[in-house]
């Protein structure tokens, strides 16, 4: 199992680069780096190629909106190149909210979407030019949608690998299914691996079946708040997570369409789910997060003395999680990122 963690970046290229060699001295495997709305994550990875060694990158993730599959593609090339051959392309639909409201892009056929990508930026890695008649994208533009004038063309250089891994962030039933069909890896959000099997085993399974035996078993991404020990400051990264999941819960999207207020109901906390959201679009946010139940903040994340989380790792392994991703919240960050290390490896 590897051990990964998430980064913004704030600005501070200087306190960026102390930030990661820290975390690559660590043993920290792999790096994540965000966008949404904010720093571009190609350009940050790029840097961090060139202050880093061994560390793996990726981006936690691309939305397929934002831009086109053939840039996707060019750019995961870019950043595999500068490190090296360390880059994973992490990639996802984000929501409407984002892709509508920043990118001013209608968020339709979010599967086409998806799945044209990753055929699409298959293709242009292989060195092949590239033609796609794809649900979503098709290359070139038919004529009847443009001049008539676009032609297959192909990557101007030597790929330093054809075979980028591609990560899904895919968290619906469908989504999940396609994931586990075309993807290298599977990246879902708020894992409780004690019961991740009853939300996504048929998914998996179904899209499993239809899988390329070209493709390597897929990887599965796990994530949990870290904080090792005890003490008042352990029981605040513990308070941290509850308001972390609780947000979700609660306040992303709007009352008829929550994709993780579902995803709770599904793992099981349907009572809990609608009570976290009420309190929250009610104004009661201490309320919400309140509500959020202590078996989720216990098994889905790694809060505790060591032990307990000694215990809880066996559970992540057991269930097939190939890539840990910590957000570590305690006093001892990078110590404690180095003790899980120690015990997964």
């Amino acid at each position: 199992m590897k051990l990964c963690t998430a980064m913004f970046f704030d600005g501070n290229p200087e306190r960026l680069a102390s930030q990661i060699v820290d975390l690559e001295a660590a043993g920290v495997d792999m790096v994540l780096i965000p966008e949404i709305y904010g720093f571009d994550q190609i350009s940050t990875l790029g840097y961090i190629a060139a202050k880093t060694s061994r560390i793996e990158l990726m981006t936690g993730i691309v939305n397929v909106y934002s831009r086109s599959p053939a840039l996707i593609a060019q750019s995961a090339a870019t950043v595999d190149a500068l490190s090296g051959g360390r880059f994973t392309l992490g990639i996802g639909t984000s929501g409407a909210q984002v892709v509508e409201g920043w990118h001013g892009v209608p968020f339709k056929r979010p599967l086409g979407r998806t799945r044209d990508t990753v055929d699409i930026c298959r293709k242009v890695w292989s060195g092949e030019k590239v033609s796609h008649e794809g649900k979503a994208v098709s290359l070139p533009l038919p004529a009847d949608e443009g001049t008539g004038l676009g032609k297959p063309l192909k990557f101007m250089n030597r790929m330093h690998r054809p075979d980028i891994p591609i990560v899904i962030a895919s968290i619906g039933p469908s989504n999940v299914k396609m994931t586990a069909e075309i993807a290298d890896g599977w990246q879902p959000i708020h894992f409780v691996p004690d019961r991740f099997d009853r939300v996504w085993g048929e998914s998996l399974e179904e899209g499993k079946a239809n899988r390329s035996t070209d493709l390597a078993p897929l990887s599965i991404f796990g994530d949990a708040a870290l904080a090792i020990g005890e003490g008042e400051e352990i029981m605040q990264a513990r308070e941290a997570a509850r308001g972390h999941v609780g947000f979700y819960v609660g306040g992303m999207g709007a009352k008829s369409k929550n994709y993780y207020n579902d995803l709770f109901k599904r793992y099981g906390w349907e009572e809990e789910a609608e009570k976290i959201q009420d309190l929250f679009l009610g104004g009661q946010r201490a309320e919400a997060m309140a509500a959020v139940p202590d078996e989720y903040v216990d098994s889905a994340n790694l809060i505790g003395t060591e032990s307990h989380i000694k215990e809880r790792l066996a559970v992540y392994k057991d269930v097939g999680v190939t890539h840990l991703t910590v957000n570590a919240s305690g006093p001892n960050g990078l110590d404690d990122m180095a003790a899980v290390k120690a015990w997964i490896e």
